[in-house]
């Protein structure tokens, strides 16, 4: 569904991202990690339209999309959210959405429409529907899902998620990885998501991707990336063995669900 083929960006003599290949499978959730500064962010912003590519490709669906602008992307089919929620404090949560939906949306849409695609994708999200509820009541648990309705409301085939459950509890955690697993099952969207925390990470994704310096290290199921040397080396380091232990009992459990299916 996307495919990203050498992708290098260079900002100046610095290159952030080099070479980098890969491909989404419609339907799947891919994970995006490695440590700060490896490149992930840079990744995003150039397949969303941020940046444009130094050299390389950026697919959706076959047509190139490298170096269109942010609001050409998004109209293609590909919605992302931020890391820091930036909502229009003037305005409701069903306006934030609601406006992500009239300008994001791939064909035109009416007023009336882009507030029947902001009320559903509020719905999916747990979010109030009600034209008076303020963004100013929402807390960091709530400005995420107002982020990721946003994204949702324009109705798009691809989402990039970036670092969904930064600033929440555990309890929000597991909350928000389970939407996005819901996301794809209910709406069929293809998710790419870019996030820290392994343990809950690992739970939801089919297949991962790791960068580090800019470069693709590894990439496989959570179970081949958990158990990777280099991986270990650059990245997990001492929680390498938390997050096997997370692997091995999310396969026990799709086990289990088969068995029982």
């Amino acid at each position: 569904m996307l495919s990203v083929d050498r992708l290098t960006k260079k900002f100046g003599g610095f290159t952030a991202v080099n070479e980098v290949s890969f491909e989404l499978q419609r339907g799947e959730i891919l994970g995006l990690i490695g440590p700060n500064g490896s490149g992930k962010s840079t990744t995003f912003n150039v397949i969303a339209g941020l940046y444009a590519p130094t050299s390389g490709s950026v697919r959706l669906d076959g047509r190139d999309i490298g170096g269109l602008p942010p609001h050409e992307v998004c109209k293609l089919g590909l919605a992302r959210t931020f890391q820091i929620p930036r909502p229009f404090r003037k305005l409701s949560i069903l306006e934030n959405a609601s406006l992500a939906a009239y300008y994001g949306a791939s064909e035109p849409v009416s007023r009336a429409q882009a507030r029947r695609n902001a009320e559903e994708a509020l719905e999916l999200i747990g979010l109030p529907r009600d034209p008076s509820a303020s963004v100013d009541g929402l807390g960091a648990a709530g400005l995420k899902k107002l982020e990721m309705a946003r994204a949702l409301a324009t109705r798009p085939k691809v989402l990039l998620a970036d670092e969904s459950l930064g600033g929440l509890d555990e309890s929000e955690m597991e909350q928000a990885a389970q939407m996005l697993k819901r996301i794809r099952d209910e709406r069929g969207i293809t998710i790419i998501w870019v996030e820290h925390i392994m343990g809950v990470l690992m739970k939801v994704i089919d297949r991962c991707l790791v960068l580090d310096h800019g470069e693709l290290i590894a990439q496989g199921s959570p179970t081949d990336v958990a158990h990777d040397p280099r991986v270990i080396e650059v990245y997990l380091g001492t929680d390498a063995q938390a997050v096997q232990q997370q692997v091995l009992a999310r396969d026990a459990d799709e086990a289990g669900q088969g068995a029982q299916s």
